[in-house]
């Protein structure tokens, strides 16, 4: 499996960037894609989520009406589209894969992470 972000880069405060992750070696369209983001000394956190058929997304409250999830299952790709960018998002963005397979006893899930991909914003 691999997931394979790009579009991070340098921009000034208030810009905008438009990530891609595109995935591999899975049925992309059986998985819940998410996108998380860590900054130097910070925790991992989630950024915005978006369900398999795309019908539902989740954004974190510091991206709320600035960042917008969406995702191509025919192209098995995942987008974040990120506006009025702050030097607070600066972070480096990962994609994210969570499969729920099976039912019961046999229920299971798989996961998987891209590399990530730096975004930069200055002041």
């Amino acid at each position: 499996v691999q997931l394979v972000e790009s579009g991070g880069g340098l921009v000034q405060n208030g810009g905008s960037l438009r990530l891609s992750c595109a995935a591999a070696g899975l049925t992309f369209a059986n998985y819940d894609m998410s996108w998380y983001r860590q900054a130097p000394g910070n925790e991992r956190e989630l950024v915005a989520t978006i369900t398999s058929t795309g019908s539902s997304t989740i954004y974190a409250d510091f991206v709320k009406g600035r960042f917008t999830i969406s995702r191509d299952n025919a192209n098995s790709a995942v987008n974040l589209q990120m506006n009025s960018l702050k030097p607070e998002d600066t972070a480096v963005y990962y994609c994210y894969a969570h499969g729920h397979f099976g039912s019961g006893w046999f229920a299971y899930e798989l996961k998987y992470w891209g590399q990530g991909t730096q975004v930069t914003v200055s002041s």
